[in-house]
Parts: structure tokens; sequence; C-alpha cells
């Protein structure tokens, strides 16, 4: 049985930094041409800065509010026509307080009959395509308190942006070629509008619904394919918007996953607690198990227990601490080479070691009890 001495402090033997290299960000300029992280695309949705196009919402209550005109049309006619026809030939009546709340009464229920379904299809369908668009995301940031929205610098610089500027070449993009659509397919109908005159009405204003339908629904095209391009560029902008530097993204690193220095002085302390708490465990050991040098494997055996468990074990320095804190304590080091280096590579601390290392632990400590009680075992 040989032992060495050397009395390293835990500080000496975990006295290593985790240093990780951010050299990836050494480009500290302002120009955003980094992609949004995932954490900087989920700030501004909680904010509500979300990409949205009103055109493809408009396009679509467009589209659903004529559709359910045209569906509705025959009802809202004779509800206009029997609501009205009802008021013409009750115009002698005695106007009272009674006969005022009737005609009120009437006046909701025709509108609850001809315009209330298409408002809450419009409704609908509008909620549906905010929805489709952004998701379920509320919030009531945007509704805060902001000083700078007041602020008349700022607001005018909103008007004369290059989004405002989008903005109104959109607007004036949609009026060109819608009412040049318009133009040319009424140009050839307006000729035929005088001769509905000598029409019935409800046939005259049958041929007018089908020509206002008509170009209803194909301005609704129109402006599917003009709201598709607004929402491939909003989300486009809204991407650009959100862009960041190379500064940017170092910063959110280090708040992310914590600066570099500050983690490996964390994990130095954690393996200096984990040391000071193997260390405790040495002084309980039945045995030291070394190679001398460079192993060392603490092994603790009680009666009950199914087989030897490693308390604590280290390599070069920890081992040479480990011994140093057996010897201490009077715990008895036993040289095995083989031993030591087996169990160090497959055994964890606080794992009983396994079978096929039974017979070489078991005259380990058979070793060790015939030494601190040479007459019980001397047979």
């Amino acid at each position: 049985m040989r032992c060495t001495e050397i009395s390293p402090s835990p500080s000496e033997l975990c006295d290593s930094h985790f240093v990780f290299d951010l050299q990836l960000f050494a480009d500290d300029g302002g120009e955003k041409t980094e992609e949004p992280t995932a954490k900087k695309k989920s700030d501004a949705r909680n904010k509500g800065q979300v990409a949205k196009s009103q055109e493809l919402n408009a396009a679509f209550v467009l589209f659903v509010g004529f559709w359910s005109m045209k569906i509705l049309g025959s009802i809202t006619y004779r509800e206009i026509a029997g609501y009205t026809s009802y008021i013409f030939s009750h115009l002698n009546t005695t106007v009272d307080t009674e006969t005022v709340m009737r005609i009120f009464l009437s006046v909701v229920m025709v509108l609850l009959k001809t315009s209330f379904p298409i408002m809450v299809a419009i409704m609908l369908v509008g909620l549906a395509i905010n929805l489709v668009q952004v998701g379920w995301n509320f919030t009531t940031e945007p509704l805060g308190f902001d000083l700078n929205k007041l602020n008349p610098i700022s607001g005018f610089s909103k008007i004369i942006s290059k989004r405002s500027l989008v903005e109104l070449v959109k607007s004036l993009f949609k009026i060109l070629i819608i009412g040049l659509f318009i133009y040319e397919n009424l140009k050839d109908e307006l000729l035929q509008m005088p001769k509905l005159i000598y029409l019935d009405l409800a046939v005259s204003m049958t041929q007018i619904a089908d020509i206002i339908f008509m170009m209803a629904f194909k301005i609704c095209a129109i402006f599917f394919a003009l709201a598709i391009l607004d929402y491939m560029y909003q989300k486009w902008e809204h991407n650009e918007n959100l862009k960041m530097t190379k500064q940017e993204v170092k910063e959110e690193f280090k708040q992310m996953e914590g600066d570099p220095q500050i983690k490996g002085k964390i994990k130095q302390k954690q393996r200096e607690m984990a040391m000071s708490r193997m260390m405790r465990e040495v002084p309980q050991a039945d045995v030291i198990v070394t190679n001398p040098t460079h192993f060392a494997v603490a092994l603790r055996y009680a009666e009950g227990m199914r087989a030897p468990e490693v308390v604590a074990k280290g390599q070069d320095l920890v081992a040479q601490k480990i011994k140093e804190v057996a010897r201490e304590a009077g715990v008895v080091i036993v040289e095995n080479k083989p031993l030591a280096r087996a169990l160090f590579a497959s055994v964890e601390i606080g794992e009983t070691v396994p079978p096929e290392l039974y017979k070489a632990v078991a005259e380990v400590l058979a070793y060790v009890y015939h030494l601190k009680h040479p007459y019980r075992y001397a047979g």
C-alpha cells in the first residue's frame, strides 16, 4: 500500500473557465442585415406588430357583401316593396305616438330582415380572415397611452414615410385599374340604360342588379389579385422592419444564454460544490482503490447493501485530494491499478459495483477488513 501526499485546494482543482467564442458577431455595424430571431418575432407579436394585409380583408368583405346581397336580393326587394306600399297606403293616418312607434318598429324589422344577415356575414368573414392572417393574438399594448403619439413631429414623419408613400401608390393604382375596368365594361351597357325606362320597374331593377353584380364580382377578382400581392409585400416589409444588427443579435444572445464569463463562474462554483459534497463522503468510505497517482475510487459497503457503492472518484489532482482526505480520516488506501481504472471508467458516483468486478472488489474489502480486525479474520 503506497500513498502520495499532494494538497491542492478545491479552487485549484477546478480552476477552468468556460469561454464561448463570439467572433461570429465581431462586426458591430449598425446596418440591419441579420434575419430576426424567434425572440424578436415573439416580442413584436406580443406588441401587436404582425404582418397583415388590409387589402385581403377588404377583398373578402367586398365579395361576401355582394354575394350575400345577391342571395338575399329577392327577399330584400319584397320586404322593401311591401314596406313602401304600407307607408304610402297609410299616409292619411293621424300622426300620434302610437303611429310613430309602429312605423319605427316596422323600419327596425325591415332592417333586421334585409341588412342584419349581410352585416353578420361581413363581420364573420372579417374575423375569419384576420384569424387566418395573424392567428389568435390578444394584446392590449397598442392601446396603451404613449406621449410620442401626440408629438406632431413624429406624426408628420409618419405622413411622409416610406409606408405612407407605398399606401398612396397602392390607392392610386387601385383607382386607376378599377376605373379603367369599369369604363371598359360599362361603355356598352350605358347605351342600353335609356331603354330601361320603358320596362316594368321590377324588370328594370333586375337588369340593373345583374349589371351591378357582374361588375362587382369582376372587381372582387381584381381586388383578390391585388390583395395577394399586398399580403406578400406586407410580410416582406414586416420581416425587413424586424431585421437586426449584428450587435443586437449579440446582445440578445447574451440575454438569453447569459454572459459567458458569468456562466463560467457559475459552472466553476457548481463543480466546487459537487466536489465539496463528494469529499464529505470520503471519510465514510471503507477503502480507497488507487493506481496510485492517476485514479482514486472510494468504496463503501454496509450490511444489507446489494453491492459495494462508489461514493467518490477522481483523476489526477482530484485523486490526490481524495487520498489526502482519506488519510486524514484513517480510511485504508489500496493500490490496485487494473481495478482502479475499471471502477473509474465503468461506475459513476452513487452507483454500485457491476457484477464483473465483484470478485476483485471482494478481495480488496477482505484485505481491508483483515487490516481493521486482524484477529477476527485470522482464520
